[in-house]
Formats: structure tokens, C-alpha cells, sequence
């Protein structure tokens, strides 16, 4: 029982650690900052130029855009400092309900159905609908009954999906990022796309077009997303937009980013240039992949211990807990239990954990109950006799385990757990629906940047064949150093 009180003492510290440094839920609209300032965290989806998108200036990664552009001028009359939060589209909703942005600027339209969960500015950008189409299809598409029953591509949770889905027998395709719609288009998965004609504009090329049919929806209105009840947050916000109509410029705001997204990269560039130019961004992904992965590896060896330990106890209630949560956390995908931590917790206890303390929590727990159940046949595989002998010569079942069950099972089950750790750094990617900056989500950048859609994946899957590789190869000379110290 010491030794499960050690490791329960450590689980824990770990837990408090990070509810600590959670960013308190925001209750005035604003954060107050380290030092003494406020600061204004934005929800966006950086993905729907001229809206909002990523740009690399002056060698450094930037999100831009006339959304950026008023949601900076909003920050500025509040005297704070503008905190931007890129996540999916479909994410920001429970974002800013559950306090973790205090808006939501990113081309918004004001449903009534949007309008049940949070509060809305006043407008302060129309735009009209448009269908994307392959330049060889666009006769083929002369009005909106012509799209009945065809595939089509849709950003999830946007109003397009709402289009989409009065189209008859139309089989939509809902994605998160417009860039992937384009691609499906490109790649001849669906045969059209609904998209704002701003938004088309930034990808209209010699293969991709415009058809002669329009939506019936023509006009879609933008508005900033306010938590339910921030009246104070909602009077300041359309009190800077009247300043920006009135003075006009939001149309000029537009026409900068316009120009922004029409300076487009070179598409033709290879694969080692395109690793090259974008290295900087790829080594900030590398960065907070190992952040995640080592973390979780070691809080997942701590957590699995504990559980493997209370599966293998005397005490019932205790190996009923271990094996509840072997089965719950087996059989839920980690996408839901990510959800669970970052969104769940937040809207039910009020508790915000960051990006990466999610990320990390997420990593640790599920890696724990495999670890668990790794942990538990290298101890069941170590002859009992070996317990009993130790216990006969006066020792505690706590120090025979520590001394000497556990460090053979710890050899046994080395290349079990050795796969456990590639796993845990490829299963990393999963955090960057969240916004977490690892290599996949910087891989999701390139690929925004340069209109490529193959080729930024394919560096990021070297990355992590490099990282999975080298761990492999230090594993396995660990693996024979243990072998030979064994045979002398």
C-alpha cells in the first residue's frame, strides 16, 4: 500500500498542478494579465481568408485578416492586449460557452439556432454565396435544382451546411477547414462546393471555378459571438463597430486582406524547398510534440502503475476501480475523452485547462490503461513463488514488489511498453484539433499557406517516422543492455 500511496500522492500533485496554472473562467469579458493589464482571447478558424488566415510575414507565422483587423480595433478600446485562440470552426460555440474566449470573430452568421446559445453584435459584413465548382464542370451546374442529388463539400457548422442541406438528396461532406473542401473538390471526391465569394476568391485557379448557380440564400450577414449575458463585452463591441462603419473602414479593412490573401506562395515549389522555407514552423510542431508526448509517456507510467497495482490488490473495491476504468478509458476513442477534458470539464466545474494541459491529461490517462493491463502481465508473468519467498524473509509486500516483482516485469514487458511509447507520440497529432501548435496542426498551416495538399503531410509523416525511429533504436539498445546485465 506505500507503494500505491507514493504514486497516488505524485498523480495527484500533477492534477493540482495543472488545475492551478488553468486559466480562471472569464467573468468580465476580460482577463486580467500577469502584469496588471487585460487581455481579449479570440475565437477564431484561421482557415477563411480574407476573413481570417495564416500568413507568414517577415518569416513569421501570422493569422490576418479584416476579422483580425476589427477584433483588434475592439481590443484596443478596451485597453487590452489581443489574445488569438485558432481552433475548428464547429469548436468555437462551446469555446466561448464554456468562458474559454471572451468572442468569436470569424465570419459568423447570426442563425436563430446560433442565436439559442450565445448573443450576437450588430452586423458588420454581408457577403453572397457562391458555388465552387472544377472549371471543366461549370456548365454543368446552371442553377440550384442542377445540384440536386450530387456530392457536396460544406465547412461543418456553417451556414453553407444549412444551404447544403436544403439542397434535395445532395450528400454533403461536412469538413472543418475550407482548404480540405478545396482538395476534396480538386481530387474529384465531391463535384461542388458552397463557399462565401470572398472566401472563393482566394482559391479560384485553372482548376478551380465559379458555376452559374447561385444559392437562394444570397446574402449572409457576419456578426461577432458574445457569451450569453455579457452585456457589457456586447455594448463595447458594437460601439467600436459603429466607429468602424462610420468611418468606414471595414471595407478598407476588407480590401487589405483581400490583397493579403491574393499574394499567393509559390504552388510550385518540391517537397525539400517547401521543408526549407517553412523549417521554423515544423520545428515549433517538433517542439511540442516531444512537450506532449514525454509528459504523457511519464504521467502514463505513473497513472498505469497505480491502476495496474490496483488491479492485482486484495481489496475489492479497489480492483473494481482499476478495472472500471481499464474498460471505460479502453472503450471511448481519445478524440471524445479530449473532448471531455478541454470542453466537459469546463462547462460543468468552470475549470479552463489550456491546450497543452489537456493535451498532456488526455496522452496520460488513455496511455495508462494500457500501460495498466502491459504493467499487469509482466507482474502475473513473474513466478509467484518469488512474492512468497520475499515475504518469508520478513519483507512487505510493498518493497518485494519494488525490489523485486516489478523490475522483472519491467524487463519483460520493455518492448510492449516501448510500442506504447511510439504510440503515444504518433496519437500526439490528435491534440491539434484543439489548437494545439504540434506537427500536425503546423503540417494543417503549410498546407493553408501554399494551397498544397499533399506534400506538408508527407514532411510531417517523416518527422514522426525520424522521432518514432530514433525512440525505437534507443529502446532497443536498452532492451540489450538489461539482456546482457541479465546473463552475467
Amino acid at each position: 500500500m506505500k507503494l500505491i500511496s507514493r504514486y497516488t500522492v505524485m498523480l495527484l500533485t500533477f492534477l493540482l498542478f495543472l488545475t492551478a496554472a488553468a486559466p480562471a473562467a472569464l467573468a468580465s469579458g476580460t482577463t486580467d494579465n500577469s502584469s496588471g493589464g487585460k487581455k481579449l482571447v479570440l475565437g477564431t478558424s484561421a482557415d477563411f481568408a480574407p476573413y481570417e488566415f495564416h500568413k507568414v510575414i517577415n518569416g513569421k507565422d501570422e493569422i490576418v485578416g479584416f476579422d483580425i483587423a476589427i477584433a483588434k480595433e475592439i481590443a484596443a478600446d478596451l485597453g487590452a492586449e489581443l489574445v488569438i485562440e485558432d481552433m475548428g470552426f464547429d469548436g468555437l460555440l462551446p469555446a466561448l460557452q464554456s468562458g474559454r474566449v471572451d468572442l468569436v470573430v470569424s465570419g459568423m452568421t447570426p442563425t436563430d439556432e446560433r442565436k439559442k446559445s450565445i448573443d450576437f453584435s450588430d452586423t458588420y459584413y454581408k457577403s453572397k454565396q457562391v458555388i465552387m465548382v472544377r472549371n471543366v464542370d461549370k456548365d454543368k451546374y446552371p442553377d440550384m435544382k442542377s445540384l440536386e442529388n450530387i456530392k457536396i463539400g460544406v465547412q461543418k457548422g456553417s451556414i453553407q451546411e444549412t444551404i447544403g442541406q436544403k439542397i434535395p438528396g445532395a450528400k454533403l461532406t461536412s469538413l472543418d477547414k475550407i482548404s480540405d473542401i478545396v482538395l476534396q473538390l480538386q481530387t474529384k471526391r465531391v463535384d461542388a462546393a458552397i463557399v462565401e465569394d470572398t472566401v472563393a476568391a482566394g482559391y479560384l485557379d485553372d482548376i478551380i471555378g465559379l458555376a452559374a448557380a447561385v444559392p437562394d440564400e444570397e446574402q449572409a450577414e457576419a456578426a461577432v459571438g458574445i457569451r450569453k449575458g455579457n452585456t457589457e463585452l456586447l455594448a463595447s463591441v458594437n460601439k467600436t463597430l459603429d466607429r468602424l462603419k462610420s468611418e468606414d473602414k471595414i471595407n478598407q479593412m476588407v480590401t487589405e486582406a483581400s490583397l493579403l490573401m491574393a499574394d499567393k506562395v509559390n504552388k510550385s515549389q518540391n517537397i525539400f524547398q517547401l521543408f526549407w522555407e517553412y523549417k521554423g514552423l515544423y520545428a515549433t510542431g517538433i517542439g511540442y510534440t516531444l512537450l506532449l508526448s514525454a509528459l504523457g509517456v511519464i504521467f502514463g507510467v505513473i497513472i498505469g502503475l497505480i491502476i495496474c497495482l490496483f488491479r492485482l490488490h486484495n481489496m475489492a473495491i479497489l480492483r473494481w476501480i482499476g478495472t472500471t476504468y481499464v474498460e471505460v478509458i479502453r472503450g471511448t476513442p481519445m478524440l471524445v475523452q479530449l473532448m471531455i477534458i478541454y470542453y466537459g470539464v469546463s462547462l460543468t466545474f468552470g475549470i479552463n485547462f489550456s491546450a497543452l494541459q489537456a493535451g498532456i491529461m488526455t496522452l496520460s490517462i488513455n496511455s495508462g490503461a494500457y500501460l495498466a493491463e502491459i504493467f499487469r502481465a509482466g507482474i502475473q508473468g513473474v513466478d509467484r513463488g518469488q512474492l512468497e519467498a520475499a515475504r518469508s524473509l520478513g519483507m512487505g509486500r510493498g518493497a518485494a514488489m519494488r525490489y523485486i516483482i516489478l523490475p522483472q516485469a519491467f524487463k519483460a514487458v520493455l518492448p510492449a511498453i516501448g510500442n506504447e511509447f511510439v504510440t503515444i507520440i504518433k496519437e500526439s497529432s490528435i491534440i491539434s484539433v484543439i489548437g494545439m501548435v504540434d506537427i500536425m496542426y503546423q503540417a494543417s498551416v503549410v498546407k493553408n499557406l501554399t494551397f498544397q495538399g499533399l506534400n506538408p503531410f508527407i514532411i510531417a509523416a517523416a518527422i514522426y517516422f525520424v522521432m518514432t525511429f530514433i525512440l525505437s533504436k534507443l529502446l532497443g539498445r536498452l532492451e540489450r543492455k538489461l539482456g546482457a546485465s541479465d546473463r552475467r
